[in-house]
């Protein structure tokens, strides 16, 4: 059976590159599933969750921000790649290291970023925007995921 091979690429690391047999993630125009042998496609993402599927288990994400692209022209036929989704994210994270400490630290955070956008310069604003929802995803993906099963 066709697999996708998926890649989620920070602009700190690679946070994941394994073969799925879908994906799927948020993007501007809605939440879409990929397969293999999904058309070509580029698309902006927004937060919320990027959920890989292989072998019946699901690997989910909390992403904030970044770009998709879907590409057939990359076909692997010894390792029967079909299609390859590559994610650009500007935040991404496996659910599995969103541990209680990284969600109290990430509600303190949004706390005190919340308190501090009321005296912030627009270039300060963007910065604290950013930091918040990538705070508030952290939070909202963990509680999601935190009592299903996931690899």
């Amino acid at each position: 059976m066709a697999k996708i091979l998926l890649k989620i690429i920070t602009p700190e690391k690679k946070v994941f590159e394994e073969l799925v047999d879908s994906v799927t993630l948020p993007t501007q125009d809605g939440e879409i599933t990929v397969l293999p042998g999904h058309i070509p496609l580029i698309s902006a993402l927004t937060s919320g969750d990027i959920v890989a599927r292989a072998d019946s288990h699901e690997i989910p994400f909390a992403v904030v921000g970044g770009f998709i692209e879907v590409d057939r022209n990359s076909l692997d036929e010894a390792r029967d790649i079909e299609t390859t989704v590559s994610i650009l994210a500007d935040f991404a994270e496996h659910v599995g290291d969103i541990s209680d400490t990284v969600i109290a630290e990430a509600e303190k955070r949004a706390a005190e970023i919340r308190a501090m956008k009321e005296h912030a310069t627009d270039v300060d604003f963007e910065h604290f925007e950013a930091e918040l929802e990538r705070s508030l995803t952290r939070v909202k993906i963990a509680d999601k995921w935190r009592k299903k099963k996931y690899k």
